[in-house]
This record gives C-alpha cells, structure tokens and sequence, in this order.
C-alpha cells in the first residue's frame, strides 16, 4: 500500500521527469567553482529574486547557519522569533559552531515580532553586552504568510539600527503563491535569504543562500569549515532547477488540499481544528487518545507526526493527492466513530 506522509513536505520524492532531468546533468567539481549546472541554479536565483550571488548548499540549516556566521562575529548577537526554526530547530549551531547570542523574542499569533519589543531587545554599545548585529526572521512560519506591510517595516527598522536583515525563506514560494505577492518582491526587503528546494519544491536536497557578493564568499569559505563542499553536485542543481521550473506555480495545488484536509476533519468529533495555513493544517485531538491514534492511521496507510502533544500539524505537497486527502480522511472518521 502508498503511504499518504503527511509528516512534513520534506518527505517529497522526486518525479521521473526532476529524475531525468537529474541524470542529464552537466557536471564538474564544485568546490573549484566548476559545475555549471550548480553555477546556473546559483546564478539563477539570484537573479530571480534580485541578489549579486547565490549559494547551493546541502540543507536549509546549513544555509541559515552560513548567514549568520557571516552577518556576525564572534560576540555578537541576533534577534529571533523563540519559536523560530534558525533558533529552535537547529541545534543551537549559531552559538555552538559561530559563537553568535541567540536573542529570542516572542511571537504575536501571526508570525510577526513586534518591533517595539525588539527595540528594547538591542544592546547598547558597552563591552557588558553582545553587540546586536542582525534580525532575522522566517516565512512562512508554521504555515503563516508574514505580511508584506510587516516586512517593510521590519526592514526599515533594521536599517534604522545598522542591522543586518536575514530571512530564513524555506518556504518563500509558499508564501508568494498565497499571498499574491512575486517572491522577488518579498526578498527585495532582505539582505540575505535562504531558500529550500527539498520541502514543496519537491527536490531530494538542497537549498540556496543569497545575498550580495561579498556575503557570499564569506559564506562559501565558511560552508567548507562546516564540511558542506562538494564535488559533482550538478545532478543535485538540475533537480531544483527542474523544481523551479515545474513546481512553483503548482503550490496552489498543495494549499487547496490543505484547505480541504482542514474543512473536513474539522467536522470530526473529536477533533478540534485550530488553524490551516498554505500547506499545513492544525488540529487538536485528546491526549490519552495520541498512541492509539498513530497505530489506527498507520494500519490505514496514513503517517502523521506524533509526539507527546496533543497539538498535531499534517502537512500537504507533492505526494499527496486528492485521493490521499479523502484516505486521511476516513481513517480519522473510523477511528473517532469508534468511541
């Protein structure tokens, strides 16, 4: 039986046609600056999204770490959402790998810092304090689209302070579909920009860090500290260059079916809908329930993220179809009708 794996759009498998696309490659070794299909993503990107230079690395964590530690120094200190993944979800790599203060802030319910609470977050200069360097936020952030009126002022903000302005931008072409908004238009506002192509995009890894031309090549030496050169890595570009070519504008496809996913559990006693957002949906269900729940989804061929909350998040992209959507469906409706 197809699993339908609702447990995040990084589980996304590539298609016959990103994996021709793949074997067709044209390749070199990249840590000379020789791939010319890594060379094109690279070059692509930024041009579409208005940088100088681009950088293909192998994750979205690499990337965000890469631009931190070349915003910073040593002693310095970013703001960040507390519920932010360059924060939360990636080991701490800023003050472990880059001696970089985290300085978490708290989000309001859209995502968004306030930025009168950033304000008193900076440090004066005084050698007590780390030296508040960047701001960096994320969008989407759990599914929500930050507003582009918000943006503008965070960016004014940042420069009004002699920030640096980063935004980890997983899910930046989710965001631009939803919102209406092109993605350059929203990438415009930053200094630098990560973008992954392993989520909705479908590619089998990698993402891509912009940003001007001297960022960049502070970025590169440090991405070969990290072990993150690579050699004939064109097969990897030509999948998110494919992804970029076919996968953007079908986004809509992933968003539709989480709108759908959310209006029909949400009619399950038993199931509490708190929110759906582009591609994820959130609900609740009773705790002593969770275990039980798991093992009824995965004898129905659904596999969702489980942990010790009652808080669950099923996110929809490329692998999951209509027919997924109505099997999740009727398994969470089985499982309930039986008390």
């Amino acid at each position: 039986m197809e699993w339908v794996d609702l447990r995040s759009d990084t589980v996304t498998r590539p298609t016959p046609a990103m994996r021709a696309a793949m074997v067709a490659a044209d390749v070199g070794d990249d840590v000379y600056g020789e791939d010319p299909t890594v060379n094109a993503l690279q070059a692509r990107l930024a041009a579409d999204l208005g940088f100088e230079a681009g950088l293909f690395v192998p994750t979205g964590t690499q990337s965000n770490l890469l631009a931190l530690m070349s915003h910073c120094e040593r002693g310095d200190e970013y703001l960040v959402g507390a519920d932010a993944h360059t924060y939360k979800f990636e080991g701490g790599g800023a003050a472990v790998l880059g001696s970089i203060q985290p300085q978490p802030m708290a989000h309001d319910a859209d995502g968004t810092l306030p930025l009168d609470k950033l304000a008193a977050a900076i440090k004066p200069i005084d050698p007590h304090f780390a030296r508040t360097r960047l701001l960096a936020l994320e969008n989407t952030w759990h599914g929500r689209v930050l507003p582009l009126g918000y943006l503008r002022a965070a960016r004014d903000f940042a420069r009004e302070r002699g920030l640096g302005f980063h935004l980890d931008g997983a899910r930046l072409f989710n965001a631009a579909v939803a919102s209406g908004v092109p993605a350059r238009e929203i990438a415009a506002l930053f200094d630098s920009l990560s973008v992954c192509l392993s989520k909705g995009l479908g590619a089998p890894v990698g993402s891509v860090l912009l940003g001007s031309a001297a960022l960049i090549d502070k970025a590169r030496r440090w991405r070969k500290v990290a072990g993150g050169g690579w050699r004939q890595a064109g097969m990897l570009a030509a999948a998110g260059m494919y992804a970029l070519n076919h996968h953007v504008a079908r986004l809509a496809e992933d968003h539709a079916r989480a709108v759908s996913l959310a209006e029909q559990l949400g009619q399950i006693a038993g199931v509490r809908l708190l929110g759906q957002y582009t591609n994820m949906v959130f609900i609740d269900v009773p705790a002593d329930r969770l275990r039980d729940l798991d093992t009824h989804l995965r004898a129905a061929g659904v596999r969702i993220s489980i942990g010790y909350l009652p808080t669950l998040r099923l996110v929809t992209h490329l692998d999951v179809d209509d027919a997924g959507v109505a099997r999740t469906v009727e398994a969470f409706h089985a499982f309930f009708a039986g008390g």
